[in-house]
């Protein structure tokens, strides 16, 4: 049988230039149900975001998005320009909730490459650290965050995949 190699989409480290800006593609709608689930699932029982009658009464006048999901889901959304090949994530930094989020509002981000290095201890590899925002279907920026990512460069996980692939 003929193993047939796909090839490897995303970026590497030598793909990132710093000043480059990516436009993070389609957004992301996010629904009472995912709201409910993900606050369920990471036991955040807060009443703003799991009782529609306790939010009507605060000054949102409904529920708000959890951030967590709100993290979560911008994060997501750059995955595809920035980390579908990275071997981690290294951190972020400056979180920053700038609007709130509420069910049925549609996030879209953008990012920037800040700083491309590599690393000091991981030859073929090297940190790409963005600047992302978050915004609404309105255009407000909700939320911006600093991440760094440790990502190969194109020949080590070229070398990487071969060396999975005769171990299997």
């Amino acid at each position: 049988m003929m193993e047939t190699q796909f090839p490897m989409p995303g970026r590497f480290l030598e793909d990132f230039k710093v000043g480059d800006a990516y436009r993070h593609w389609p957004g992301r709608t996010i629904t009472e149900a995912d709201n409910i689930q993900f606050s369920l699932v990471t036991m955040n029982r807060h009443p703003l975001h799991c009782d529609s009658h306790f939010a009507s009464l605060s000054e949102f006048g409904r529920p708000l998005i959890n951030s967590g999901l709100t993290v979560a889901i911008v994060l997501g959304l750059t995955v595809d320009d920035i980390s579908l090949n990275a071997i981690a994530n290294l951190g972020w930094k400056d979180i920053t909730l700038s609007a709130p989020v509420f069910p049925g509002d549609t996030l879209y981000a953008r990012s920037e490459v800040i700083e491309v290095r590599e690393s000091a201890k991981r030859p073929g590899q090297g940190i790409v650290t963005t600047r992302t925002e978050a915004f609404n279907q309105a255009g407000t920026v909700c939320m911006s965050f600093t991440r760094a990512c440790l990502v190969p460069t194109r020949q080590n996980a070229t070398e990487l995949r071969a060396q999975r692939a005769e171990r299997s």
